[in-house]
């Protein structure tokens, strides 16, 4: 009687316990991929959901967006300049069929293939595309991203390079570069400068040589000029052709 009682509590225990292991309750951003006897049958959720205990089995796929940092990265240029880079990459399941049989683990997948393709994209740059042309890298990056986690049902949203990192001996010669480029646009300046000065008294001699008078005044003003010196003795020249246009 004793033994009876014994197996009867344990097989109410068990049935006990089946019954509620068919009930799962996923949120709402969250899918359950169900396998009938090892093969998909078909996602379930959000809500509460039932399983037939070992005919079904479930995996939970968050639908969330995934903020991924991508290892630093050392990447050769175009022009042969050594840099490390690292970036984020932001990606969600939006296929979780896919994203369970197509690949093993998604979340590894898309880092290794970020790797990859982050190494692949900047190779193809020289050091002052990666340094002035982030937007466009980002855009190339997250494009071929895309297109091929598109297989395992996840979109990549966006992809950020957060830090192009140079070692010494090229911060030095960048710094160098960008010294001399603002001494030759200084020079350059300069030169225009004397260019256009040099045009306006071209400009100016033009006038003053077609009009008499005005030689006579601005012969006139400079005397005046040199008369508000502190010098106490002051030698001139005079035009002899303005001697006698005064005499006259």
């Amino acid at each position: 009687m004793f033994d009876l009682q014994y197996f009867g509590g344990v097989i109410l225990f068990l049935v006990l316990a089946l019954g509620f292991s068919m009930f799962r309750v996923l949120r709402e951003y969250e899918r359950g991929v169900i396998f009938m006897l090892g093969r998909f049958y078909k996602v379930k959720g959000p809500g509460l959901i039932i399983i037939i205990p070992v005919l079904q089995q479930m995996v939970r796929v968050d639908l969330r967006t995934v903020v991924m940092d991508v290892p630093t990265q050392d990447v050769i240029s175009r022009d042969n300049v050594s840099v490390q880079v690292n970036a984020v990459i932001y990606f969600r399941v939006i296929d979780p069929e896919r994203a369970i049989i197509q690949v093993e683990n998604f979340l590894e997948a898309t880092s290794q293939l970020s790797q990859t393709t982050l190494r692949s994209v900047l190779g193809q740059h020289e050091l002052d595309d990666m340094l002035a042309e982030r937007e466009g890298l980002n855009a190339d990056v997250q494009k071929i991203l895309d297109k091929q986690t598109s297989a395992w049902g996840i979109k990549v949203a966006n992809v950020e390079i957060k830090h192009v990192d140079l070692n010494e001996t090229m911060v030095r010669a960048l710094a160098k570069q960008a010294e001399a480029e603002r001494e030759r646009r200084a020079k350059v300046i300069h030169a225009l400068g004397e260019a256009e000065a040099a045009e306006k008294l071209a400009e100016a001699a033009r006038v003053l040589a077609s009009q008499d008078q005005a030689i006579q005044l601005r012969y006139l003003q400079t005397l005046v000029e040199i008369a508000g010196d502190k010098s106490s003795t002051l030698v001139f020249p005079v035009p002899i052709d303005l001697m006698q246009k005064l005499k006259t």
